[in-house]
């Protein structure tokens, strides 16, 4: 039996439905050719941005990229919160300017500051936040605070920390071991808006004299160091690799980012 769509009149009748089916199927096409044209465009248009943006923060020059997802910056507003008592959107806000400090530092300096992007930024939100709420406030006075930073290379984190204290009305008084060039550190806390009255560059550990001289409101330490005990003010903030014991006198807060607290002395 022939089939029906073979038939004469068949075609000629269902002509009509069959023209209008390759219309709709054309303008169907068509649009979707469009969307995709421009879907192209985008993404040729986001990996030109994406390509000058990696230029700026990704990894070349420095330990990590300084790309943070919304995730990561999430569970770090939670762990500054929960360290400093600070309110969520105050913990944002310091932790947002502290990224900023953090790009433009090392876009500016000579080296590159050491850590994750949550480290870093936990660091300059968190430490500020402690010291303006009075934490460390005794170990100094008239809105000055001793600041000590073991390891502190090229000097760029003193320079951030510096900018974030000032944020706070506290002015930081720096006293920086292990820095790698002086010349260097120095550009670099200029970055800051540090003068050279405001800076000790030791070429020493903790124990070295002129270190123990003073006694510190904020003690930033590359590894647990017992000797910090005795260079701790009253209330000072302490920030270091996380250990299960810091040491006599000393308690943790709480953890910020992965591998930092923050603790004041007893």
């Amino acid at each position: 039996m022939p089939s029906l769509l073979s038939n004469p009149l068949t075609r000629r009748l269902l002509r009509p439905a069959v023209s209008l089916v390759e219309q709709r199927m054309e303008h169907i096409t068509h649009a979707f050719q469009k969307d995709l044209d421009a879907l192209h465009h985008e993404v040729a248009d986001l990996r030109r941005r994406s390509y000058g943006l990696g230029l700026l923060l990704d990894h070349a020059g420095r330990d990590a990229h300084r790309m943070p997802t919304p995730t990561q910056v999430d569970r770090l507003v939670g762990e500054v919160r929960t360290v400093t008592g600070a309110a969520d959107e105050r913990a944002r806000d310091d932790i947002t300017v502290a990224y900023r400090h953090l790009v433009a530092l090392e876009a500016l300096g000579t080296g590159g500051i050491g850590g994750t992007v949550s480290d870093v930024c936990g660091r300059l939100a968190a430490v500020p936040l402690l010291v303006a709420a009075g934490a460390g406030a005794k170990a100094g006075s008239g809105g000055v605070v001793e600041v000590l930073e073991a390891g502190a290379r090229h000097g760029l984190f003193a320079a951030a920390l510096r900018r974030t204290l000032r944020r706070h009305g506290v002015e930081a008084r720096l006293t920086l071991l292990d820095a790698l060039d002086e010349d260097v550190v120095r550009g670099n806390l200029a970055l800051g808006g540090t003068g050279s009255q405001d800076v000790r560059l030791v070429r020493g550990g903790l124990d070295a004299p002129e270190v123990r001289e003073r006694r510190y409101g904020v003690l930033l330490l590359d590894a647990p160091h017992e000797e910090a005990h005795g260079l701790a003010g009253p209330d000072a903030v302490l920030v270091a690799p996380a250990d299960p014991a810091p040491g006599p006198g000393l308690r943790p807060l709480g953890q910020v980012a992965d591998s930092v607290y923050c603790a004041p002395a007893l």
